[in-house]
């Protein structure tokens, strides 16, 4: 600044050129530089998982992440494949049961989760199996797994008494073939919530006894009581996710869910019952090898789980842990067969594949198929 009449000129002067280079110069910086997410992160390390500061738990130490994982996650976002590009929903079926669930005040994991299958599954699909997922005990999670889109809260809002009521009845007049029944994780309740789990199915299978029942259960922390207390109540499937490879889980998953922890409810509620049929799913494209897969699908048949579903990771949101890999669906199809020669009851695996996406027609159609035989 230059002193006119014992005053600062504050005004700057640009040649018409070296501006204009300038802004290019800028611009092309904005194109390869970090997302402002990034800047968000707590700290001066970036997380290659994307984290939110403030969201419980989803923060990972990025220096250990590094050393321990490398550099195979801090690759550049991809473009969605063609394969996993699906239609809006939209249909009388998937119009009726959204109107119901707003006015009992009922969360789905469809909606909560956003997964791409939500109009297929309430609509019936193709072979007219409707299928939903109904979300007990809230939509605010004690933990914050890295991949999930629900909501974490440290104290999250009281049980609804009246939830296993409105659910059974809302459920019982939709018309389902197959329900999931899932919930948040409730690590603030003594049983985890096994009970209103056990309640609403009591209740759903007294009033529309046909409906076949799958329990998608999170890990009670490793209190076994409260699986026995799921079994037990009346359901058909017992479901607990893996969700991932045993290397990768404590990236993946909260840090109080463990690969080993999982193993053990799922053997638990097979040897509770041993005519229950146990389901787990896990997802592809998070930075797994062929031959990490090919162990935990070996693990889960020594512990005699029935089936298994594998599906394409897609992030939610850029806060969440980034896609390390779009996996084709002709791999999937390989991961199919190597199910199936396992001995699976059933294995379910595509880009689009949920652990309950299309559960019923998958379900019902292996239970048809072999009654054929």
């Amino acid at each position: 600044n230059t002193r006119s009449n014992g005053k600062f000129d504050y005004s700057i002067k640009f040649s018409p050129k070296t501006t204009s280079a300038r802004l290019t110069q800028f611009s092309k910086k904005l194109e390869t530089g970090p997302g402002l997410d990034e800047f968000i992160i707590s700290g001066s390390q970036l997380n290659p998982f994307g984290s939110n500061e403030g969201e419980l738990d989803r923060e990972v130490n990025a220096i250990s992440v590094q050393q321990t994982v490398g550099e195979k996650f801090r690759k550049p976002h991809q473009r969605l494949p063609e394969w996993l590009k699906t239609n809006i929903p939209v249909g009388e079926n998937y119009t009726r049961i959204k109107n119901d669930l707003r006015g009992l005040n009922l969360h789905t994991v469809c909606e909560e989760a956003r997964c791409p299958n939500i109009g297929d599954c309430w609509g019936g699909g193709e072979h007219k199996t409707a299928t939903a997922t109904i979300m007990l005990m809230g939509d605010e999670c004690t933990r914050g797994c890295r991949f999930c889109s629900v909501k974490t809260s440290k104290n999250p809002k009281p049980l609804d008494v009246n939830e296993p009521e409105n659910v059974a009845e809302a459920i019982s007049k939709w018309g389902l073939d197959y329900v999931v029944l899932t919930s948040v994780d409730r690590d603030d309740l003594p049983d985890g919530g096994s009970e209103h789990f056990a309640k609403t199915i009591r209740l759903l299978k007294k009033k529309a006894p046909h409906i076949l029942v799958e329990c998608l259960t999170g890990d009670f922390q490793g209190e076994l009581e409260s699986v026995d207390r799921v079994v037990h109540s009346g359901l058909d499937v017992y479901a607990h996710n893996v969700e991932t490879v045993e290397a990768l889980t404590r990236y993946v998953r909260d840090h109080r869910a463990t690969f080993r922890q999982s193993l053990k409810v799922l053997e638990h509620a097979k040897k509770c019952k041993p005519s229950l049929i146990t389901k787990t799913s896990i997802m592809l494209g998070v930075g797994e090898t062929d031959e990490e897969v090919m162990d935990t699908l070996r693990e889960l048949r020594k512990i005699e789980v029935d089936c298994v579903t594998l599906g394409q990771y897609m992030r939610p949101t850029k806060r969440h842990m980034k896609v390390h890999e779009y996996v084709t669906p002709e791999k999937f199809e390989y991961w199919k067969k190597v199910g199936d020669d396992l001995g699976f009851l059933y294995t379910a695996s595509g880009p689009l594949v949920r652990s309950s996406y299309k559960a019923g027609e998958f379900f019902i159609g292996n239970i048809l198929r072999k009654r054929q035989e």
